[in-house]
């Protein structure tokens, strides 16, 4: 039991120790991220001395503007060079899943589509005719048989049955039947 004693102590001497070193070379680290933070800013950003007179104030205005066209310029070529990385980037993927032979499946959503939002999504704009399964259906107008007639007439059932009961409900009936 005195090795086990002596082997963990041992273990969390090292790893005080280790931890100990980690957090100065993360100090080390933030003071070289501040130190170069701040040369880059000084290089870069000269600090700002406002002129008087109103000419040189518009001639500061326009070599600032003349800045951020350039600034902006950059920025949006760096974000076409990376949407055309991210783009090759997932064919290769497919490429890479191709080879293996492994699809994934994606999630499949339930979508409810009636017939013209699934002509327009699949057609785009050619879809020009309305699919309206309702328009097109026949109107029919419903005729009054007999039967139905005499059921609306019966009414309440129960004086039907006290008319028909007994002999001479069964006399109505067969004189009805001739």
């Amino acid at each position: 039991q005195k090795k086990r004693r002596a082997a963990t102590a041992r273990r969390q001497h090292l790893k005080s120790a280790m931890l100990q070193l980690a957090a100065t070379e993360i100090e080390k680290e933030a003071a070289a991220k501040e130190v170069e933070k701040q040369n880059y800013l000084a290089e870069h950003c000269p600090p700002l001395s406002l002129p008087g007179s109103m000419q040189e104030l518009q001639e500061l205005c326009k070599k600032l503007h003349a800045k951020i066209e350039a600034v902006d310029e950059e920025r949006y070529d760096t974000e076409v060079k990376l949407q055309k990385t991210t783009k090759e980037l997932e064919d290769l993927n497919q490429k890479l899943f191709d080879l293996r032979g492994k699809f994934k499946r994606p999630p499949l959503r339930r979508v409810r589509m009636s017939a013209d939002a699934m002509l327009r999504a699949l057609l785009g704009s050619k879809h020009k005719v309305c699919m309206d399964l309702r328009a097109n259906l026949k109107q029919v107008k419903k005729e009054d048989t007999e039967k139905e007639k005499d059921l609306r007439d019966v009414g309440d059932w129960r004086k039907n049955i006290e008319e028909k009961s007994g002999m001479e409900g069964r006399k109505k009936m067969f004189e009805a039947g001739e």
